[in-house]
């Protein structure tokens, strides 16, 4: 008998999801464009950069063909200022996503516009096709897919990480347990006043929704099972103080009658 499916994506699965985000490269070899489902990838030529799906360009390296360029945001500068944030800054909410790519109007210097917003010629992007864990993504911000690309590079490309790993090993570790900690303390919100049930999961990474899912969802339950317990004894009381507002109008005019039987009315 087959058990039931988790709700939700396991671990494993959004590690494998994880693995579309595309990543920089500095080719060792020459390598012609590929087809793939996503489109062709681009011909490595070093020792020029290229960016490539993660699953692709870990095969590389473990080929020894490629390495891997970290983002700027797994740098440890970067990791203990977002950690810096996420503790003194703004202790109680999450830190924020990262921004949409811009691209610089050449009608109106000065001026930026969102990559696929307001052009119909432009094609609108969205993860894991945005750059956000290539070269060129912006320090400080923490993109969707963070702690899976984070494990990955740690894993099978430490000697690209500039022998930071113990570092950033130490920077993630205390990220996490941060994080975690205000899932949990989000979750105590749900029921309380005036909150309405509503917890901003804004800046909430892939790996931080699938561990969470089941106790946020078991908490979720809770309350509404409180909720409707509640419900039903308002309900209840109600009902109750309606049939006894009738009992007594009808008392009342049972007592009209017998006062005008003995006035002989």
């Amino acid at each position: 008998m087959a058990l039931p499916l988790p709700l939700g994506l396991t671990h494993s699965e959004v590690a494998f999801v994880a693995e579309m985000e595309l990543v920089t490269v500095v080719p060792r070899q020459r390598l012609e464009s590929i087809d793939l489902l996503s489109g062709k990838t681009p011909p490595l030529r070093p020792p020029h950069r290229a960016d490539l799906p993660l699953w692709l360009a870990l095969l590389l390296k473990k080929q020894r063909r490629a390495n891997i360029v970290p983002p700027p945001w797994l740098y440890p500068a970067s990791l203990a200022d977002i950690v810096h944030r996420e503790t003194k800054v703004h202790p109680h909410a999450f830190s924020e996503p990262m921004p949409t790519a811009s691209r610089a109007r050449q009608s109106q210097p000065g001026y930026a516009g969102r990559i696929g917003g307001g052009d119909s010629s432009e094609v609108i992007l969205s993860p894991p096709f945005r750059s956000n864990c290539t070269s060129a993504a912006p320090a400080g911000y923490l993109p969707y897919h963070w702690l899976e690309v984070a494990e990955a590079l740690i894993t099978h490309a430490s000697d690209d990480l500039g022998g930071n790993t113990s570092e950033i090993r130490g920077l993630l570790r205390d990220l996490v347990e941060v994080r975690a900690a205000k899932m949990r303390d989000s979750a105590e919100t749900l029921g309380a006043e005036g909150q309405g049930g509503v917890v901003s999961l804004r800046g909430v990474g892939a790996m931080e929704l699938a561990e969470n899912r089941g106790f946020v969802l078991g908490v979720v339950d809770g309350v509404r099972k409180i909720g409707g317990a509640v419900e039903t004894a308002r309900r209840e009381k109600e009902e109750e103080m309606d049939l006894g507002g009738g009992d007594g109008g009808r008392g009342g005019y049972g007592g009209d009658g017998d006062s005008d039987d003995d006035m002989g009315i």
